[in-house]
This record gives C-alpha cells, structure tokens and sequence, in this order.
C-alpha cells in the first residue's frame, strides 16, 4: 500500500484563487488545479493507494466548515482514496470540545501550520492543543521549519521545534518537510533521533518557478539524496513518511525519486556508507507501510486505486 501522507486541495470555488494567490508568494509551479477531484486522479494514475488531506485553519470562523468537510470527505475515502484531517486555530478557546468531536467523529488528526497561523510554534495555545490532541489520540501534523512565501519567518523554525519538544511530547507528532524545511543541518543537529515522524513533502525535488515569475537554481535547493538517506538511517526508516505537498509537487514525479533510491536486489547496506541506498524494508515502510500505522481507519480500508 502506497500512501501520500501530504496533500493540499480546496472546494472547488476557492481553488483558482487559492493557487494564484499562493503561487505568487511562492514563485512556485502548481501540478494541479487545487480540486479533489484533480487530487484522486492524480494519485490512482501514480499508483497511490491513499492521500491525506491537510486543511489549514487562518482564520477562527473556518474552523467549522473546514472539520464538517472533513468529516464528509472521510465517509467516502473507499472511492476517493483521500483521507482528510481536520484543522483548529490556536486562538479558538473551545479547543477541547473541536478535538474530541474531531477524535468521537473519526478524524485521524490535526494540522498545525505555525506561519499561515502567525503563532510561534512554542506558543502556550499550540502546547494547549497538541497535549488535547494527544490525549485524544490525535496525529498532529506541523509544518515545520521555513515557509517558501515567507522567507526568512522563524515560527516554525527548528529551535522553536526544539523548545515545543523541552516542554511537551506528543506520542503521534509528525513535522513536515523532514523535520523543518530549508534548514536540514539544524534538523540532523536537533531533531533527528527524537520521537517524532518526518514527513517528505516538498524536499526531495527542485522548486520550478511558476509562470511569469524567475527563480534561480540555486534558490531553495531540495534535500540532497546522500544527506535525505543519511537523515533516514539516523532517524530511522520507521519514522518517515512519503508525502509530496501536492499540488506543488508532482505525485508519480516524487515517488519516482524516491524509487529511484531503492539499493539493488541483494545488495547489503551495511558493507558500504550509510547513503547507498534503501533497503526494499525502508522503501515500503516509507511509502505506506508507516503510515498505516499511524491512520486506524486504513485498517479498514482495502488499496483503493
């Protein structure tokens, strides 16, 4: 079983805008249209089996919308393949009753994106949050590290990661980006080794410029494959995650890279250096097997392609 355990789409009246608008901050191409419907074809046409949803709350007043969409999209996974969290806003005051309903309604977890939400990620309302969510056995999933259409923004910076993790340990945190994007030294320095899950998303693949706007190759390189693998073994392959952050990027394009890293049948991982390659057990633990660990309903959930 193959799962993308980080996607992005919108309702359908949004997603022209949504795109243009992030697209323009990021200088970044997207691959899709932003649809869930654009999102399911892509992944049966890659091979994906599941794609987990990723809403991100800016504002109090979507909450309810975003959760009760989610709630909807999840009753109907079998024939979607998407998988959907729900979302909350560190400023809500009624966050303990939003995360039981998310947990009584059968929502795998929650996303945190520290700064589209313009909150540091040590902030005593998220620490609140995720201990709620852990004691409702929720998956938390942060963006982690830099924003590419915020350079430069520290709210979810690698030693705000370290501060969160000082101060509270969630048992189902999972950090984005493998562990925090744009600043990977950091991330092998402090977060590698911790009890915490990395996810893929937007650091395996060049960043290619959107229509009309530049970007220099040198910009934002992605994760290099022998740092990527060396990540992998120190953390340990049980602990990552494939996702894309799709639409920004391509599906089958990332799972090819990841592919691409598989050692040859037969080869020994332990006669060479630790960045050779992945063992066929670390290739298909990444791809889904970890992560259907981590999601419950997959339990009930034959491969959807």
């Amino acid at each position: 079983m193959i799962i993308d355990f980080h996607v992005h789409a919108f309702p359908s009246s949004l997603a022209g805008r949504a795109l243009e608008k992030l697209a323009s901050s990021a200088r970044a191409k997207h691959y899709l249209d932003g649809t869930a419907q654009a999102l399911s074809r892509s992944a049966r046409e890659a091979g994906i089996d599941y794609s987990v949803l990723l809403p991100v709350v800016t504002k109090p007043q979507q909450q309810e919308n975003i959760n009760a969409a989610a709630i909807e999209t999840n009753a109907h996974s079998a024939e979607t393949g998407l998988i959907s969290f729900g979302g909350i806003h560190p400023d809500n005051s009624d966050f303990r009753s939003v995360l039981r309903r998310l947990a009584e309604s059968g929502v795998p977890g929650i996303k945190l994106h520290p700064v589209f939400q313009q909150v540091y990620l040590d902030d005593i309302r998220y620490l609140r949050i995720m201990e709620c969510a852990c004691e409702n056995d929720l998956i938390v999933l942060i963006h982690a590290g830099y924003d590419i259409g915020y350079p430069g923004s520290e709210y979810s910076s690698v030693p705000r990661i370290a501060s969160m993790l000082e101060k509270i340990q969630p048992h189902k945190l999972v950090l984005a980006h493998m562990g925090g994007w744009g600043c990977w030294d950091q991330v092998e320095e402090h977060i590698v080794g911790k009890d915490v899950w990395l996810d893929t998303a937007f650091s395996l693949l060049p960043i290619r410029p959107a229509p009309g706007t530049q970007r220099q190759p040198q910009e934002d390189p992605p994760l290099s494959r022998q740092q990527f693998l060396r990540m992998v073994r120190r953390h340990g392959a049980d602990r990552i995650l494939f996702g894309t952050d799709s639409p920004w990027e391509n599906q089958a394009e990332t799972l090819a890279v990841l592919r691409g890293m598989e050692l040859p049948e037969g080869a020994d991982p332990d006669c060479g250096s630790l960045e050779d390659g992945l063992t066929s057990q670390e290739l298909s633990d990444i791809l889904g097997n970890n992560g259907a660990r981590l999601l419950p309903q997959i339990r009930q959930l034959a491969p959807c392609r």
